[in-house]
């Protein structure tokens, strides 16, 4: 009888995602889960039979970290402001997520930077439609104009070429939402 694995999935994912937090995705590999966990390689594929099943694991453990950024977004006195200010904030906060999420191809395409922003645009439609009172589809554009300002911040972030303190790139989506 094989002796009990003594690190939980859950530990194992956590291990796994403070990998990917550190060194990327690319890093995460078997042999570093085993070094992370102090333990052998064996354990991971007993309890996960396969490096994608890890990765599977660790992406959704990502998107958790992800959703309490977009919670706190959207509990802001302006939610679609808030939510992208909170992206904003992920990305420089947790870089090598944010890549894992919206800069890496996935198999499965499960989430993307457009369908995040697509969810998004659910959450905070009714409040841009009260403040500004404009219809459903002006919203929407609206919030997509914004969206793409906002990521193209979160990926100088993370690429480590933008300029802008955060007073900053708050006064340039204060400045292009009037604009629009």
């Amino acid at each position: 009888m094989a002796p009990k694995n003594k690190f939980t999935k859950e530990e194992m994912v956590e291990a796994a995602l403070r990998i990917v937090r550190i060194k990327g995705v690319d890093s995460l590999t078997a042999k570093t889960m085993a070094y992370e966990l102090g333990t052998s390689t064996q354990p991971i594929f007993t309890a996960f039979g396969s490096m994608d099943s890890v990765k599977r694991e660790v992406y959704a453990a990502a998107v958790r970290v992800y959703d309490s950024y977009t919670d706190a977004g959207l509990k802001e006195k302006i939610p679609f402001f808030g939510v992208g200010m909170q992206y904003i904030r992920f990305a420089r906060e947790e870089p090598e997520l944010y890549r894992f999420l919206f800069l890496t191809q996935t198999h499965d395409k499960e989430y993307s930077a457009l369908k995040s922003m697509r969810h998004l645009q659910e959450l905070v439609r009714p409040t841009l439609i009260n403040v500004y009172h404009i219809t459903a589809e002006e919203a929407d554009i609206y919030f997509r104009d914004l969206w793409l300002v906002v990521h193209s911040l979160a990926i100088l972030i993370v690429t480590g070429d933008c300029p802008y303190s955060e007073r900053e790139i708050r006064q340039i989506l204060t400045s292009f939402s009037l604009s629009i």
